[in-house]
This record gives structure tokens, sequence and C-alpha cells, in this order.
């Protein structure tokens, strides 16, 4: 049974994950939206020509790779056309060598990356080992259609191009691989699931900084 409140904000999510300034007028009439966002339909050549304005005006690679998290947190459609239509420029942003920057300081910019999203993947810890059931069907309950992933990316963040053992941070490389894979292959983005293997890390950097959001121990041996 749904919670009083959650029709309204569903519409509201509605805003910004789906259609946003495109949505048509029927549908804001529908879902009691109207006079809650700016009048204006827009196209989504529009939309793009303001995202990619604004991608643009980001002084740093890293302030890129913050932007484009968020606009695919917040518009998985507008994000793949930016990608898809600027795909010489944006590659190099959600992949190396940007992704490298960006998972040095993943646990610093996490929760700005995206907060629009409940979830972008699976972090698994060894002591989820024994729940594998439940945390695959809590992912399934976040899906908007409860289908099976067709691709998997998996790392333990061990060895990240080059930059040694990063733990969790090194999140960030399957989810840029799979970004990539949608955008060059046209795999449907709801499919893919990029997976972080969370047992430890063996970096002193990371084990002592307070901000670190991965299992704060060293790594298992090979026989653990």
């Amino acid at each position: 049974m749904s919670e009083p409140g959650d029709s309204r904000r569903n519409s509201m999510e509605l805003i910004g994950t789906r259609a946003g300034t495109a949505m048509p007028i029927e549908m804001r009439q529908a879902l009691h939206l109207k006079g809650l966002i700016p009048s204006s339909i827009e196209n989504f050549s529009k939309q793009e020509l303001r995202a990619y304005g604004q991608l643009m005006s980001k002084s740093t690679n890293l302030e890129k790779y913050e932007f484009l998290a968020g606009v695919r947190s917040l518009n998985a459609n507008l994000f793949f056309l930016l990608v898809l239509n600027h795909f010489k420029d944006i590659a190099p942003l959600i992949y190396t060598p940007t992704v490298g920057e960006a998972c040095l300081n993943y646990s610093h910019i996490y929760p700005f990356l995206y907060p629009y999203k409940t979830s972008v993947g699976l972090f698994i810890t060894l002591e989820d080992a024994d729940n594998m059931d439940m945390v695959i069907e809590n992912h399934r309950r976040l899906m908007p259609d409860p289908i099976d992933p067709e691709i998997t990316v998996i790392t333990d963040g061990s060895r990240i191009l080059g930059l040694g053992d990063l733990g969790v941070n090194g999140m960030g490389i399957p989810i840029g691989k799979l970004q990539l894979y949608v955008a060059a292959a046209g795999l449907n983005p709801g499919r893919t699931l990029p997976i972080m293997l969370d047992f430890g890390t063996n970096s002193e950097r990371y084990l002592n900084d307070p901000l670190y959001l991965g299992t704060r121990e060293s790594r298992p041996d090979d026989e653990t």
C-alpha cells in the first residue's frame, strides 16, 4: 500500500528522471505539476544544448565528471544523448583518464555524484556472502522493472589503472566502463550492473581516511 505523499514524491521524481522540462502539458496536468515547474515545454535538443553548455563551463575535468554523474542521476536519457552526440569530448571524462582522479577522491565526492539515486550498483562485503539473495532482491526492488542485467562489470578495487589498491573507491571503473558500453554498443542502461567486491583495502591512506566509505580493514589473504 502506498504511503501518503508517495504519489507527490513520484510526480516530482518524474520531473527530473524522465522528461524534465520536456514533459508535455497533459502529463503535467495528470501529475498535478502545473505551476510547479517552468511553463516552457522544451525538446531534448534544447535540454542537450543547455547541459553541454554547463558541462563546458566547468574548469576542471573532475568538475565535469561530477556534473555528468549528476546529469545521469537526474535524467539518464539526457546523459546518454550527451555521450552519443559528444562522444569524443565526453568519453575521456566518464572513463580514462578522468575516472582515475575520480576514483582517488571517490569517498569524498560520492554523495554528490548521484543525489537522485539510491544506488548505482552493488557493494558486496564478505559479510554479505551468506545473504546474496537478499542483496540481489534489494537491487531488483529499486529497478523500475524487475529485469535481470545483461552485463556486469566487477572489481575489488585492488588494481585500478596503475593507481594501486583503491578499495571501494574503485567503483568508478565498472560504472565508467558500462557507460561506454551503453554508448558504443547500444546496450540498455537499465540492464547493466556495476559490482564492487568491498573486501577491504591494504592502502593505509584509505584506512586512515575518516571519510573512506568502504570496509575499514585490510584485505583477507587468498585462503580466506
